[in-house]
């Protein structure tokens, strides 16, 4: 039967919302849709390149919405729409399908995002839930949905019901005890997919019981602390003293033209929060999130030389050894123009070295230093140390998260992440933290062709005399040291004339230094490696990846893994190799497909990569609040978050005036 809403929640309500609705097999009025979106303040062009625009040919609608990464392409027959998928705007390769799509206005999309300013005088639109977050909803029956009024349910499908003036779609969603609940496609802003913490799938709701309004109520509360915890750490910064860098030099300018590629426009927004930040006299604390290959780096380099030019010193912190390595290349060779000296601490060093560089940084005549938890030693002392760069802070341990919280209230602090987080966090935390996104591609960049194939020696052979043959590289990644030199063996019995490096954490400093350098430096051609290549290493002359027993590795390690190839223009390809005829359980052979089927550029911010996303959210929400968020589901939460970062914020402007 057709249950209707119980009496709103006291937290939340819920009217109606002004958008366009749009899902695959939907009969529409093309022309009507388009002037529905053009009075939402979209502009009709010739070809949709930045968010607001809109475009109609024929049977073909594109529409870059405001709350979307990239623009939507919907296709149709006659009036009936046959699909609807996320596109490159520059390849018009397809990104993305979608079932169910919720377009905003403009206006609306803008303040969801944190674009207008909140005061006091003018309360925030979107306060309430009502307005997703996530523009589309693919779903298949039996998934787990959350309902803002009802709970978790489970989505059963679609059924046309009978209405007063015709016919109209709706979504079924089923209920403890069997119940059913028939959302109408006006209401679709009102239902977003279930996602959680919790290894357990929860229980579904009872429609009209107490548990959902009771479970809303202790994640608000939850939300609220966690929202007042980050405003009241902000306000403390921003009263305490910091360095206020000044304008660019003009050495910044030369060592910005030097960049070999074009910034993409999510790196020059970047770069442009970093320069805004450090030239306050507030000390900057920013999180910089992009996928594996998007350009964190740059910025972090141009953030470097506006330190150094301004007669500050920068370190640069990161998780391991030969990430240091890589760092140290890549800084080293940025800088090699300016009078600039860069050194590098870590194991790979002997003690004399480590001593000279300890003491180029006491005397000031080093400028830049990248290192690992080393540097965070008792016996290292700066001359003028004003930048803190840290790569994948979350890798580090307990004791080193301590003295970066000291640190953080004395300089200013970039944090890079290649772990992405949902957007819907990324704006429910918009006001409460410095947070830069970068979605965006660099040009030339080609998708990983990724082949899932059974462990045969005459393929494996092909695979990498085919890049040897274009003077390529390659990765074998193997993930048990007590057997890797037997692997590293076979790959010598099958292309002798290939030179074979091996590379794992527990070989002995020295001799991991040695092959990796061999390795970024072209002196050896295959790479058997366990995941200590997982983070950071950066060659693009290595363009084939293969990796030998795929199934026994999860869905975020395969992703960042492959994210190690294809950071150049040349075509890159990641086999993911099974054990001939071995029995997969349904578990591996879907995290398979799901890599090898979003191979888009920037699918890490697509469904295939939730866990890896809800990673990235659970190390900066904390495990405190992970309880709450399996209760409410994950949208929901950031739902609440969002509200409560904007009713804080509005409180704290209201006693500043008054103050």
């Amino acid at each position: 039967m057709l249950h209707a809403a119980p009496h709103a929640s006291p937290v939340m309500s819920v009217p109606m919302l002004d958008c366009c609705r749009l899902y695959v097999g939907e009969r529409v009025d093309v022309t009507g849709t388009l002037a529905q979106l053009l009075r939402f303040g979209y502009r009709r062009v010739e070809q949709v390149a930045d968010p607001g625009d809109v475009a109609l040919r024929g049977g073909v609608l594109d529409v870059f919405p405001a709350t979307f990464e990239c623009p939507l392409r919907v296709e149709l027959h006659g009036s009936r729409i046959l699909s609807i998928r996320s596109f490159n705007p520059v390849s018009a390769e397809t990104l993305d399908r979608h079932s169910m799509v919720v377009i905003l206005p403009c206006s609306v999309a803008a303040r969801a995002a944190g674009r207008d300013d909140i005061s006091p005088e003018r309360p925030a639109l979107l306060r309430s839930p009502e307005a997703p977050f996530e523009g589309s909803l693919d779903l298949s029956p039996g998934d787990l949905v959350v309902h803002v009024d009802h709970g978790i349910g489970r989505f059963a499908g679609r059924a046309t019901l009978p209405m007063r003036h015709g016919q109209a779609d709706a979504l079924i969603l089923e209920y403890a005890d069997g119940d059913r609940l028939y959302v109408p496609m006006d209401q679709l802003h009102l239902v977003q997919k279930y996602v959680g913490f919790g290894v357990r799938a929860p229980r579904l709701h009872k429609l009209g019981g107490q548990a959902w309004e009771r479970a809303k109520d202790r994640a608000y509360i939850s939300a609220w602390s966690y929202a007042k915890n980050l405003l009241e750490v902000q306000a403390k910064r921003l009263a305490l003293p910091g360095f206020a860098f000044p304008p660019d030099h003009e050495w910044q300018r030369v060592f910005e033209r030097a960049f070999p590629y074009r910034a993409t426009p999510d790196q020059l927004a970047a770069i442009a929060d970093v320069k805004r930040d450090m030239e306050t006299a507030v000390a900057m604390d920013r999180l910089l999130l992009g996928d594996v290959g998007y350009g964190k780096t740059e910025v972090a380099l141009r953030a470097a030389c506006k330190a150094v030019t301004a007669q500050k010193q920068v370190a640069v912190l990161v998780p391991t050894t030969v990430l240091a390595y890589q760092h140290y290349r890549t800084f080293a060779a940025r800088m090699a123009s300016l009078p600039v000296t860069v050194e590098m601490l870590s194991r790979f060093q002997s003690e004399a070295e480590q001593r000279r560089v300890i003491e180029g940084l006491r005397t000031g005549r080093c400028d830049i230093v990248i290192g690992t938890h080393r540097l965070l030693s008792d016996d290292i002392e700066f001359t003028d140390l004003r930048l803190l760069i840290v790569d994948e802070e979350q890798r580090f341990g307990v004791r080193d998260k301590e003295q970066l919280k000291r640190w953080r209230s004395q300089l200013d602090v970039l944090t890079l992440s290649a772990t992405p987080i949902p957007r819907t966090l990324y704006l429910a935390l918009m006001g409460s933290r410095q947070m830069s996104l970068i979605t965006t591609p660099p040009e030339h960049r080609h998708p990983v062709e990724t082949i899932v194939a059974e462990d045969d020696e005459a393929s494996l052979g092909r695979w990498i005399r085919q890049e040897l043959a274009r003077q390529g590289q390659v990765y074998v990644v193997y993930n048990r040291v007590r057997s890797i030199h037997r692997v590293a063996a076979r790959m010598r019995e099958l292309v002798p004339e290939a030179r074979i490096g091996i590379g794992h954490g527990q070989m002995a400093e020295e001799a991991l230094a040695r092959t990796v350098a061999d390795f970024i430096d072209g002196r050896v051609d295959v790479l058997v490696t366990t995941t200590i290549i997982e983070s950071g290493i950066d060659i693009p002359n290595a363009n084939t990846m293969i990796i030998m027993n795929a199934h026994q590795f999860g869905l975020s390690e395969l992703y960042q893994l492959r994210g190690r190839v294809g950071r150049f223009t040349r075509k890159a390809y990641a086999y993911l190799v099974v054990p001939h005829g071995a029995v997969l359980t349904e578990e591996s052979r879907s995290r398979l497909q799901a890599i090898a089927s979003h191979t888009a550029l920037g699918s890490g911010f697509t469904i295939a990569m939730e866990d890896l996303k809800l990673r990235g959210a659970g190390n900066i929400l904390g495990p405190e609040q992970h309880g709450h968020i399996t209760a409410v589901g994950f949208d929901y939460y950031c739902r609440l978050l969002r509200d409560a970062v904007q009713h804080l914020r509005q409180r704290q402007l209201k006693e500043g005036e008054q103050a």
